[in-house]
């Protein structure tokens, strides 16, 4: 069935509460672990229902920002999810209890009992109206960000559209794109500031009641991490700043004097070839073509998932007004049904979008019925890792898009995801920051971003550039506004996915095999045991990103 076709019909709080009381009850009252197991059976076809309409409402909703029906039953599920989010802790609570819990953790899995554990530790009934009040702003700035027109040369545009700019081969061209955004955000200051301030506060607040000191504990258990924490994110973060930062600037001043410039600005550094990066030589029904010759080459299961893709119409990638800004994967659970949400604009990132999101969907497909639902396809790590992998076991393909282009998309591509990593890791750096001083000042928290530039990112400047000189570029990272803690994630799966691609150099298909076993596991493993399985070293183990960082640079230099 086409996505848009798939039935949609709210489900509301009162629903829920009724279906999941029975549930409970029959938790509470198991003679046996098979009687716990058949009451988990109904709870997790309700909550596949629950999730299935919330990610159609959202869908939807982000399709057209306008459509007031879809705005109406987002803003319904940004009310009643603390309440959804409370009703999940407690089943785990029941499930964490059950005098049968020994054999429930035999015969399912001890990492979901852990993630139980995890859960209770995220949740608390005293927090339900500040994660309202958490959605509600969220939401306020989704929109906002969707609706905000930047004048471009005589034309107001969506800044998914003024973005095609910022790779243009033109420097003056970049620069007045860039300057048009900073003037756009300068003109809205003052509700980009007061939205973050807000959201900084209400999870202050969500943090104390809960006991915490700050956020920052309690934005890690709500990500749901099983395997590292805080400290060792940090020792990951000083890695980078000893091992990675210093490749990347040697990189990055053979790109300046290839571009024939002194210095790298903020709006040269997403150019790394001469004459303009690389773009793509077909249209969006060429892309969406060839896209499908290359997975049915890639392998049987690539071939049946693309197919279902395209039939069901399970992609959205055309700018428009109105339209959510960002990029997304999600699925429809009872349908077992990914889609995919982008924004085309005639550049490199628009065949990010068959492969990045592609892996994602993918995953959700080749696990979709995977027994552990409560684990979905794991950590967000996980997840991401499943994502950056593809694009590269995507590259022996990329003749199709970028014709005799393609060894310079392979090079920008690989130099774009190393220098990736320190601004990654900035943005995860900054949010501890401000979690862990929620009462700075917006003038502060700007001066905090443009400390952590010259720090992670030397070899750039921002001097005279409108607004942004000031330490502004944050703002437009949906990321940090939307999804506090997340952004790491994508560093640590980035080191799996460029050691994915130096081993598919070696030897693809048996690469590609142990990436196939990675996804199918879904969330049944952990993050670092998926990762030693597959033969790989943890971005936490000492020395890895130094030698990664050797391999990377190598194989970057012999692209160049």
């Amino acid at each position: 069935m086409k996505v848009s076709q798939l039935p949609y019909e709210r489900v509301t709080i009162e629903y829920i509460r009724s279906a999941i009381e029975s549930i409970f009850a029959d938790i509470k009252s198991a003679a046996s672990a098979d009687d716990v197991l058949a009451a988990r059976k109904r709870y997790v076809d309700l909550t596949t229902e629950i999730e299935t309409m919330l990610s159609l409402a959202y869908c939807r909703h982000t399709l057209d920002t306008r459509d007031q029906f879809y705005t109406d039953e987002q803003n319904y599920y940004d009310e009643i999810t603390p309440e959804l989010t409370q009703i999940i802790t407690e089943y785990g609570r029941l499930m964490l209890e059950s005098p049968f819990r020994a054999e429930l953790e035999q015969r399912l899995s001890p990492v979901l009992f852990k993630s139980f554990e995890v859960a209770q530790k995220a949740m608390s009934p005293e927090i339900i109206e500040d994660m309202i009040e958490e959605n509600r702003l969220t939401t306020e700035y989704s929109n906002f960000m969707s609706q905000l027109m930047f004048e471009f040369r005589g034309e107001k545009m969506p800044r998914t559209l003024l973005s095609r700019f910022f790779q243009d081969d033109d420097r003056d061209t970049r620069r007045e794109a860039y300057e048009a955004m900073g003037r756009g955000f300068e003109e809205n200051a003052e509700t980009l500031d007061s939205l973050f301030d807000r959201l900084v506060k209400v999870r202050d607040r969500m943090a104390k009641r809960m006991g915490y000191k700050n956020f920052v504990e309690l934005g890690y258990y709500r990500m749901g991490r099983l395997c590292y924490d805080k400290d060792m994110v940090a020792g990951y973060r000083k890695n980078i700043l000893s091992d990675i930062v210093p490749v990347v600037a040697r990189l990055k001043a053979r790109v300046a004097e290839r571009l024939g410039i002194d210095r790298i600005m903020m709006y040269d550094d997403s150019v790394v070839v001469a004459g303009g990066n690389p773009r793509p030589v077909l249209d969006t029904a060429g892309i969406f073509a060839e896209a499908r010759e290359m997975y049915h080459s890639m392998s049987p299961q690539t071939a049946a998932f693309i197919d279902m893709m395209l039939e069901n119409e399970a992609f959205d990638v055309e700018s428009r007004e109105g339209k959510w800004g960002g990029g997304y994967c999600t699925s429809f659970a009872k349908y077992k049904q990914p889609f995919i949400l982008a924004n085309f604009n005639g550049t490199a990132g628009d065949i990010d979008v068959i492969t990045h999101e592609a892996g994602h969907a993918f995953a959700d497909f080749m696990t979709c019925d995977n027994e552990l639902r409560e684990l979905g396809i794991g950590g967000m790590e996980t997840a991401e890792t499943h994502s950056m992998s593809m694009e590269f076991f995507c590259w022996r393909y990329m003749d199709r898009f970028f014709g005799d282009k393609a060894q310079q998309y392979r090079y920008m591509h690989a130099l774009d995801g190393l220098s990736f990593l320190p601004y990654g890791t900035m943005v995860d750096y900054f949010q501890h920051i401000v979690y862990e001083n929620p009462e700075m000042t917006p003038a502060e928290r700007n001066a905090a971003w443009k400390k952590l530039e010259q720090e992670f990112k030397p070899y750039m400047s921002t001097e005279g550039m409108t607004y942004l000189e000031k330490g502004t570029r944050w703002q437009y990272q949906m990321h940090i506004y939307e999804s506090p803690f997340y952004y790491i994630d994508y560093c640590l799966a980035q080191v799996i996915a460029f050691q994915f691609l130096l081993a598919s150099l070696d030897d693809y298909d048996d690469a590609f095999a142990r990436y196939y076993r990675y996804l199918c596991h879904g969330g049944e493993l952990v993050f670092t045991d998926l990762v030693a399985e597959a033969g790989l070293a943890s971005p936490f183990k000492e020395g890895a990103l130094k030698n990664l960082a050797e391999g990377v640079e190598k194989l970057i230099l012999s692209l160049e």
